[in-house]
């Protein structure tokens, strides 16, 4: 897994996010948890029952991609998956402790980001090291599994992405923004079912769901679509007051 986009509104961010992944570790639904002291809202994987996004009550929300850089080799067993241990950031209140002290041996390469209030960290593990970065949260990104899609084919379909938005600011189409985003992520293209923005290759490994969270101003709205049965489910979450 996965296609991911972020796109910074003057209200908060509009955040999307494809899953690729063995088709039969695709819940059905958003699930509602409290993890340490914080509530979160979040699809849970039906493998190891962690999950890929959460937004939480505290105003904090992260997502988790395979790979750091490249292709690695894969080595189980691993002492902990990568979708606890997302579920495990929110139980540490201060994300810096996380990011530098959290014991990441024994955990598969993956990109991890958080967005918080005015900020958006990215943490890749390759295995052996660890690297932060800080991103400009008022800019868009876009990331691609490095499990799935090779580094030229990564740049192909953030371009995809980039001329999508390009396009849409030429327009001034700002309004209904969240569903222009959602339709890009169902119909992104770069001509090769394999690689597109939903992709299948020979059923191992497809676009199983896509999940969008909206913050707007004190509120987190989630929309889970299941693409294999075709099922919806949304959810919001109240931020709570600092």
């Amino acid at each position: 897994m996965c296609t991911v986009s972020y796109l910074p509104t003057p209200s908060g961010f509009i955040l999307t996010h494809n899953r690729d992944e063995a088709p039969r570790r695709s819940p059905r639904g958003i699930e509602r948890h409290t993890v340490g002291t914080d509530a979160l809202i979040f699809p849970r994987d039906t493998g190891a029952g962690g999950t890929w996004i959460a937004a939480a009550r505290s105003g904090r929300m992260a997502f988790v991609l395979n790979g750091a850089w490249v292709k690695h080799q894969h080595r189980p067993p691993y002492r902990r998956s990568r979708g606890l241990m997302l579920l495990d950031f929110f139980e540490i209140p201060d994300a810096q402790s996380f990011f530098k002290d959290y014991d990441l041996n024994g955990i598969e390469p993956f990109t991890f980001v958080a967005i918080g209030d005015q900020a958006l960290t990215q943490l890749r593990w390759d295995g052996t090291k660890r690297y932060l970065a800080e991103l400009p949260p008022d800019q868009a990104a876009f990331w691609c599994s490095a499990t799935l899609y090779p580094p030229e084919m990564q740049g192909k379909r953030e371009k995809v992405f980039h001329l999508w938005l390009q396009a849409t600011r030429q327009h001034g189409a700002q309004r209904n923004l969240a569903a222009k985003v959602l339709n890009l992520h169902y119909t992104g293209s770069v001509d090769d079912p394999e690689n597109d923005y939903v992709m299948n290759r020979d059923n191992r490994v497809r676009t199983v769901s896509i999940t969008q969270v909206v913050r707007k101003d004190q509120v987190f709205r989630m929309q889970y679509n299941e693409l294999l049965e075709g099922l919806s489910d949304k959810s919001s979450l109240q931020i709570r007051a600092h």
